[in-house]
């Protein structure tokens, strides 16, 4: 097992929050959405299967408290937690605020629209809110 290292599409198309005990926290930079990303910063791993059982755990509390601060802050009708993997093999969750005039409701927000980056000032903002609630 080598040292863990982010996936290189995770770090082309996110902005690094911090960390967490277990995870590193990423702002997925698609400014229609609050859309975090909890990577466990373990080597190897794929599935949630692949971490020990406290990891396990570990990670799963991240990632519902990571989400009920997200939901709180954006005042959010419905969370969306995924974790699928099929393009980016590297274990990884989705946590997601939606509210029912996103662009993509009722529906997954994958492949509905183009990201719309941040812009840098608006950007700059959000990390300072993002650091705040979660480190």
């Amino acid at each position: 097992m080598g040292a863990f290292a982010l996936h290189p599409q995770l770090a082309a198309d996110t902005i690094e929050v911090g960390n967490l005990p277990l995870c590193k926290v990423l702002l997925m930079n698609d400014s229609q959405y609050p859309w975090l990303i909890l990577v466990p910063q373990r080597p190897d791993i794929r599935e949630v299967y692949d971490l020990n059982s406290s990891d396990q755990q570990h990670l799963w509390q991240e990632v519902t408290q990571v989400g009920e601060k997200l939901m709180a802050h954006h005042r959010g009708f419905k969370l969306n937690i995924g974790a699928l993997g099929n393009m980016v093999p590297q274990l990884h969750v989705h946590v997601i605020a939606r509210q029912t005039d996103d662009p993509a409701w009722p529906g997954p927000i994958w492949g509905v629209n183009p990201a719309e980056p941040y812009s840098e000032q608006a950007l700059a903002g959000y990390l300072t809110e993002l650091k705040q609630l979660f480190l």
